[in-house]
């Protein structure tokens, strides 16, 4: 048994947690609610989780060096995955774990009032007091002055609190019914009140709706809790699967709705209980772990989801502060690892895509989907792409936080950075990681086939690894190379692939639709640059940002576009990529930056 025996304070943080003997800092860290990023779930092979061990012994033996193993401005950084506790100790987090996040990309661009044809049904009425002549039930007399036929079920919730509340607002009461359920009752000044859920896989966004209105009314965005499990779902899921972690990884993401559900709310002046609806899409995992299904079956090949229908879900089963008696829309899945959320980034697109001949709605991320529409037909695809240009499984990786490298030039043959918050450069988010993997082919310090060159003037070697240093501390390594050469050349090679089944070739692409928060503030040129997208005139190409916040919002708020989402995933003609034959020929020939790995059409 790990009984804890030390203690591990934080300064920066004004915390102390509990450690045991048996667990690392990481590990202590994440049990006590610490953020110490770890975009490997704390296996070893990033080396983001670095700390500074200011007093206090560990044993520090990793498996091996890595060069976030730094001595820097007189501190030894290490890895917090790889230090056993021997002590109590005083820990300085790494600057990049400690950022703000600046840019959780909340909304979509050019997002207009929705359509307002809502699940719920709200009715103002009066109810009459009972008498001795007629002393009929509280809920016999408020049916009664509800259209005939409008309830054919009461949940017990509103049952529970429909008499003392009758009496409390003199009959003058707002009843809210869905799909013919009566599931709240409330006192007549109340809004009802909708939330729209992006569950991603780095951040988690929520969107407050005025159900009356079709009006959204606040939004925020948060960095999803799980990350401490792990930056990609595949991480996520071998947690899940091994024991407890799925319990706990599915207690963090719907806490962290809880959380956004309580702060929207505060906000505008609501409570929490005038949400009688919500919205929520995700990738399939994402999905899986929230409704608590089984994922070992997702987790390998060929994989199968549980489920792919949209689900209807009592709130209040999930654990959800919100209304009692309110559901909980999970929009439906497509196959494989492509879930609601792309089919909420299709719904909000449609206008864009269904305009042309062909095109290519990339949603990029540590999960990336690509659906390829031509002519009305819809080819989709789940990439393994990880979460390499998201900053994750780069040595120097952070989130779009004060600090980060946002942006990378070639100026006069020298390295100029753009840095977000113009603050002294800590770390690299994903548009910088494109933009230096760019500016350093540019620079002719990487050649053809990814490999940074030894004598090169931008290039240092920092403990056996050449190392291009952009700043202080913030260097973009070999293996950062790779990372970024595998994860390009899955999502370049899913398009290829769908191209192919498609019998077009990329140059007939009309539009290429960027959705995502990495794809907001990518630098175009620097993708195609690099070979992650197409290589096409870079005109054809529109960024437009949280496309499926804006199509889980449109569904909360819309029967009609809730029916549509599902028609739509139903289009979809799912593509297994790991299945395809053509796929690892595909892949091998987009690792490069020569004419099959960065223009031209792979073999």
């Amino acid at each position: 048994m790990n009984t804890p025996q030390f203690t591990l304070t934080f300064p920066q943080l004004d915390r102390a947690i509990a450690a045991g003997p048996a667990e690392t800092i990481y590990q202590s860290a994440r049990r006590g609610g610490v953020r110490i990023v770890g975009a490997c779930g704390g296996r070893g092979t990033c080396g983001t989780c670095i700390v500074h061990v200011v007093a206090g012994q560990v044993d520090y033996s990793p498996k091996r060096v890595h060069v976030a193993d730094i001595k820097l401005r007189d501190k030894r950084w290490i890895r917090a995955c790889q230090a056993n506790v021997r002590s109590d100790c005083t820990i300085e987090v790494a600057p990049r774990s400690l950022a703000p996040v600046v840019r959780a990309d909340v909304t979509a661009r050019g997002a207009t009032d929705l359509h307002c044809d809502p699940a719920v049904t709200t009715y103002d009425v009066v109810v009459p007091a009972p008498s001795i002549a007629r002393p009929s039930a509280d809920a016999e007399r408020l049916l009664g002055v509800l259209p005939a036929g409008a309830v054919q079920s009461i949940d017990l919730a509103p049952a529970r609190h429909l008499s003392g509340l009758l009496r409390q607002a003199n009959g003058h009461v707002r009843v809210r019914v869905r799909a013919g359920e009566l599931i709240d009752v409330a006192r007549g000044n109340r809004p009802s009140l909708g939330l729209a859920v992006d569950l991603g896989t780095t951040n988690v966004a929520a969107f407050l709706v005025d159900l009356d209105r079709g009006v959204r009314l606040a939004s925020l965005a948060i960095e999803n809790p799980q990350v401490a499990w792990g930056g990609d779902v595949v991480s996520r899921l071998n947690v899940a699967i091994r024991g407890s972690g799925g319990s706990e990884l599915r207690a963090s993401g719907l806490g962290t709705i809880n959380a956004l559900a309580h702060d929207l709310c505060k906000a505008v002046g609501a409570a929490t209980s005038d949400i009688v609806d919500l919205a929520v899409c995700g990738n399939t995992a994402m999905h899986h772990l929230a409704l608590g299904l089984p994922v070992a079956q997702l987790g390998r090949a060929p994989f199968v989801a549980a489920i792919r229908e949209a689900m209807e879900v009592k709130a209040r089963d999930l654990g959800l502060s919100v209304c009692e008696g309110a559901y909980v829309h999970f929009m439906p899945n497509v196959m494989g690892f492509v879930g609601g959320d792309h089919v909420s980034a299709l719904l909000a697109t449609e206008d864009l895509w269904s305009r042309v001949p062909t095109s290519l709605l990339m949603d990029i991320g540590t999960n990336t989907e690509i659906s390829l529409i031509h002519r009305g037909e819809i080819w989709t695809a789940s990439c393994p792409s990880g979460p390499a240009l998201e900053g994750g499984h780069i040595s120097c990786g952070m989130r779009a936080a004060d600090g980060a490298i946002e942006g990378v030039a070639l100026v006069d043959g020298k390295l100029a950075l753009k840095v977000i918050g113009d603050e002294e450069p800590v770390g690299l988010c994903g548009s910088g990681v494109v933009d230096a993997l760019a500016a350093l082919r540019r620079a002719g310090a990487i050649d053809s086939s990814g490999r940074i060159g030894v004598d090169h003037p931008l290039i240092e070697v920092v403990h056996d690894t050449r190392t291009a240093l952009l700043a202080p501390g913030v260097g973009f390594t070999q293996d950062d190379v790779r990372s970024v050469q595998l994860a390009k050349a899955a999502i370049r090679a899913g398009t290829d692939i769908l191209l192919h089944l498609a019998g077009i070739a990329e140059s007939q692409i009309a539009r290429v639709i960027i959705a995502g928060a990495f794809g907001s503030y990518i630098r175009v040129p620097s993708g195609i640059e690099i070979g992650l997208f197409p290589d096409i005139p870079a005109e054809r190409f529109q960024q437009v940002g949280n496309a499926a916040g804006l199509g889980v919002q449109r569904t909360l708020a819309s029967m009609r576009d809730r029916l549509h989402a599902s028609d739509l995933a139903n289009r979809c003609r799912y593509v297994e990529l790991s299945s395809t034959p053509q796929f690892q020929k595909t892949f091998v020939a987009r690792i490069g930056f020569g004419a099959g790995g960065a223009t031209g059409r792979a073999a």
